[in-house]
């Protein structure tokens, strides 16, 4: 399973946020600087995340975007499946169409897929912004060097 730039690039992007969590606003195009990714791309992505409830937007000379909740309330599997849709191995065990084979009641792979999938989900679930934060910070205060988010 590999995820599109959607959640990879939503992922950094909220990430960001989280970095300036409670000073206001930011500004897309400063992400978008900082993490190298496209202004309009970017654009789409927080506009997914704002219609989710993920982010929060304010107009005007000092606008931009900043996260909806506090970074401890918010997961990877959120912003993930926000930006990506139902995540799974294979298409027998998409949370949407539980009945999508026929096969299913005596399929042995399909357990497998099941397997993968609700692992692959406990993680992203487990991890929030915050964790990342104190990922972020056990690492810069770690090494002195420039790093990638």
């Amino acid at each position: 399973m590999k995820l599109s730039t959607k959640g990879r690039y939503g992922l950094k992007a909220m990430f960001e946020l989280a970095l300036y969590y409670g000073d206001g606003p930011i500004a897309l195009k400063n992400i978008a600087e900082k993490q190298e990714i496209s202004d309009h791309y970017l654009e789409q992505l927080v506009a997914t995340l704002r219609k989710a409830g993920l982010v929060k937007s304010v107009r005007g000379a000092q606008g931009g975007y900043m996260l909806a909740s506090d970074p401890k309330d918010i997961t990877v599997g959120d912003i993930i499946r926000t930006l990506e849709g139902p995540l799974a191995p294979s298409e027998c065990v998409m949370e949407e169409d539980p009945k999508a084979c026929e096969r299913s009641k005596h399929c042995v792979t399909k357990m497998v897929w099941e397997k993968i999938r609700d692992n692959f989900n406990n993680v992203i679930d487990s991890i929030t912004l915050e964790d990342m934060l104190q990922d972020y910070n056990k690492i810069k205060h770690k090494d002195n060097y420039m790093f990638y988010i």
